[in-house]
């Protein structure tokens, strides 16, 4: 199929875009990043707006860089960028190990960190991984510049806390410590789809104890959740079996997730807590050789 009809306009600044987006306008107006979910959805018809705001070209919103603590990765900064980027192995393992299951390289190499995060598909990668780690997502407005934590960022399906005339320009997140470990784990129908459910898990070692441990899991809600009270009980044990039965038992307790054609509710359930214990295992054990 073909797209609608629609307006089109690509500025040369991030102010002329956020006029763009503030302009009155008689249909939707939607931000083209690197398309590889608006596109689809234009030849789908299933978006129909009536002006596109190609930010391609601001350059302001490229980048990663590490400082005082934190990576900051632009919104635009591609997704395969940012999987052969050293800082993206080093500051947040977790992302380095997410990334590669987005799609094929193809759309990797076009679509972008920031994009995949507003669009806020609960079964995407980026969004489980910004919900792990308490990511800041930095959005700018007319009303200038403000930072959403990533608790209060996904606000249901598709939706985000941006405003209509915001846009997303970085996403920020504390660089990971010494012995600490990541994984992502995920259940797809082929490599390259969405995953059914997927399982993002960070852990930060004490010795042989967990000091911190952070789970969040895509594909059993309207958007990603994080998994508290698996946290919970992991913090201040050692990894073994049963702590990992225990953590995963805690996590799917409260999941309620939706059934269609690709799987049941209680399939999805129970993949979530299998994920659990594959994912925070791997993590421990990376923690433990980056000790």
């Amino acid at each position: 199929m073909k797209p609608p009809v629609f307006d089109y306009v690509s500025p040369a600044t991030l102010e002329e875009a956020i006029q763009a987006l503030s302009a009155p306008d008689d249909g939707d107006v939607k931000v083209l990043a690197g398309g590889q979910s608006l596109v689809p959805l234009l030849n789908l018809r299933l978006s129909q707006p009536g002006l596109i705001v190609d930010i391609n070209g601001l350059d302001e919103l490229t980048g990663i860089t590490e400082e005082a603590g934190y990576l900051t990765v632009g919104a635009l900064v591609r997704q395969r960028e940012a999987e052969l980027s050293d800082v993206v192995r080093t500051a947040c393992p977790l992302l380095h190990e997410a990334i590669p299951l987005i799609g094929h390289t193809a759309i990797r190499n076009r679509g972008t960190v920031g994009g995949s995060i507003a669009h806020a598909d609960p079964a995407a990668e980026l969004p489980t991984v910004a919900a792990c780690l308490d990511a800041e997502l930095v959005a700018r407005g007319p009303g200038g510049e403000r930072t959403i934590p990533a608790a209060d960022f996904f606000t249901g399906f598709f939706t985000t806390a941006l405003a209509e005339d915001e846009i997303l320009t970085a996403v920020r997140v504390r660089s990971a410590g010494p012995a600490t470990g990541a994984a992502y784990e995920e259940v797809a129908r082929r490599h390259g789809d969405f995953a059914m459910a997927g399982v993002a898990a960070q852990v930060r070692l004490d010795g042989d104890t967990v000091a911190e441990a952070r789970i969040a899991i895509s594909g059993v809600d309207l958007a990603p959740v994080r998994a508290t009270k698996a946290e919970a009980a992991l913090a201040g044990r050692t990894v073994d079996d049963s702590i990992l039965d225990e953590a995963a038992d805690a996590a799917v307790a409260d999941l309620s997730p939706s059934s269609d054609l690709h799987g049941s509710a209680a399939y999805r359930k129970h993949v979530a807590g299998v994920l659990i214990r594959k994912a925070v295992a791997a993590a421990a054990a990376r923690a433990r050789e980056a000790r």
